[in-house]
């Protein structure tokens, strides 16, 4: 590292990030071609792309072992004309406000 203090801080920090959630690129002045910087950058890869998927497949469990809840008057119904307007609907204002200026 050629830097130090806050610069050199967010050096490491978008190395470690970057690894964990990209494509593992590092800033010009850290030189991250280290046996030390290649295990932990890909301990962060791993951990970065693999632990979401667990606690993905664990609320997945979760939600699985769940009992039905029985319909009541307040149910929304999926099959039903009002829920596919809702869902379109929603889907247009969030592209619009996605797409289109201010």
């Amino acid at each position: 590292m050629t830097n130090s203090g806050a610069h050199g801080f967010s050096e490491i920090l978008y190395a470690y990030t970057s690894g964990a959630n990209n494509n593992g690129s590092a800033f010009a002045g850290l030189n991250a071609d280290t046996q030390w910087f290649n295990s932990t950058i890909g301990i962060a890869m791993l951990l970065g792309r693999f632990l979401p998927m667990v606690f993905v497949l664990a609320l997945a469990g979760s939600l699985a072992e769940q009992k039905p809840v029985p319909e009541t008057a307040g149910t929304l119904r999926t099959d039903k004309p009002l829920y596919t307007g809702l869902l379109v609907g929603t889907i247009l204002i969030i592209t619009g406000l996605t797409y289109f200026p201010a």
